[in-house]
């Protein structure tokens, strides 16, 4: 799997595409996978949140948290996105100076 990945960017890269391009490219789409399963699990919180007010009687109130499974993987999320978020803008900040050069 490794290898068909490093044989497609190599192509990319043979074929004279601007690897700054690339790897731009490549880390604005991760952002948005991550951003995206950040919906997921904000959602999959609030549906959780409503089947279980749905199935408590009502006058029993359910002091449980049903977000912890989720919480672990959010806040790892969250800090990811935030660093992949820095990444991108140390590079389009480094970028740009060389750029108005050529």
């Amino acid at each position: 799997m490794e290898n068909a990945a490093a044989d497609g960017i190599a192509a990319c890269l043979d074929e004279g595409n601007d690897p700054y391009n690339l790897i731009v490219t490549d880390l604005v789409a991760l952002i948005g996978h991550v951003q995206a399963s950040l919906r997921l699990i904000e959602a999959a919180i609030a549906r959780e949140a409503l089947l279980a007010e749905q199935d408590a009687p009502a006058n029993i109130f359910v002091l449980d948290d049903v977000t912890p499974r989720y919480v672990a993987a959010s806040t790892a999320l969250k800090t990811c996105d935030t660093g992949l978020g820095m990444a991108l803008g140390r590079l389009r900040d480094s970028e740009a100076p060389a750029r108005l050069l050529n």
